[in-house]
């Protein structure tokens, strides 16, 4: 029995695990959307959205002036979230051309702090923002107004090569995108020899009565000729 075991395993130690939804977690919040299996998305939805409730706690305490109960707030969400770097989407190109003595300068100021708010500070057009950060002043807003259901799964068609696990997709509620026009998905080589073959078998039915009925005319031509 699985009592007082609702969390899924995934074959990972306790350790591992935690970084495991740690990690989904700061990509979703860094990209909007993340694609993975559909067992861990399901398994990091609950997560994600306690991390946002939290990050809406710290601004509306914030805005009442309460900042003992924010920073209380904001201490529970970096215990489960931890914090890292982030790089601007529109800043990759630069960054990735840049000496190592530069990308350090974009990460950390000459104190060793980190830089945490994503603003050019002196000579640096950029510098790095925490995830934290984002999350609470780029990604909370968007649901002050909304209780829960930030984050949707939607199962794609598709699967993973190697073990055919199903793969889904999980974002943040209003970073969908439309479609476009529908389209029917590209048909598989297993799909296509299927068709092949029934394509071949309908032509031999159709082609049966056509020498049956040849070869009956043949021999009503060989009777009269008698």
């Amino acid at each position: 029995m699985r009592h007082l075991r609702h969390h899924r395993r995934f074959n990972r130690t306790k350790d591992h695990r935690r970084a495991l939804r740690r990690n989904l977690a700061q990509n979703l919040f860094e990209h909007g959307e993340i694609t993975t299996t559909l067992p861990k998305a399901k398994d990091i939805r609950p997560f994600c959205e306690r991390l946002i409730t939290l990050a809406v706690k710290i601004r509306r305490h914030t805005a009442a002036r309460e900042h003992a109960k924010a920073l209380a707030v904001r201490r529970s969400l970096h215990k489960l979230l931890g914090d890292r770097s982030l790089i601007p989407d529109e800043h990759w190109d630069a960054y990735n051309a840049m000496s190592d003595a530069d990308r350090n300068r974009t990460m950390r100021m000459a104190s060793g702090r980190r830089h945490r708010t994503g603003d050019p500070k002196g000579r640096l057009v950029f510098t790095a923002e925490s995830v934290t950060h984002r999350l609470i002043q780029r990604v909370a807003p968007r649901f002050e107004d909304r209780p829960g259901g930030y984050t949707r799964v939607i199962r794609l068609a598709r699967r993973r090569l190697g073990d055919a696990t199903p793969l889904a997709v999980l974002q943040l509620v209003g970073d969908e995108q439309s479609p476009g026009p529908l389209a029917k998905p590209a048909k598989s080589a297993r799909l296509r020899r299927i068709e092949a073959r029934y394509s071949f078998a309908a032509k031999a039915l159709k082609a049966k009565p056509a020498s049956k009925a040849s070869a009956a005319e043949r021999s009503d031509d060989a009777d009269k000729g008698e």
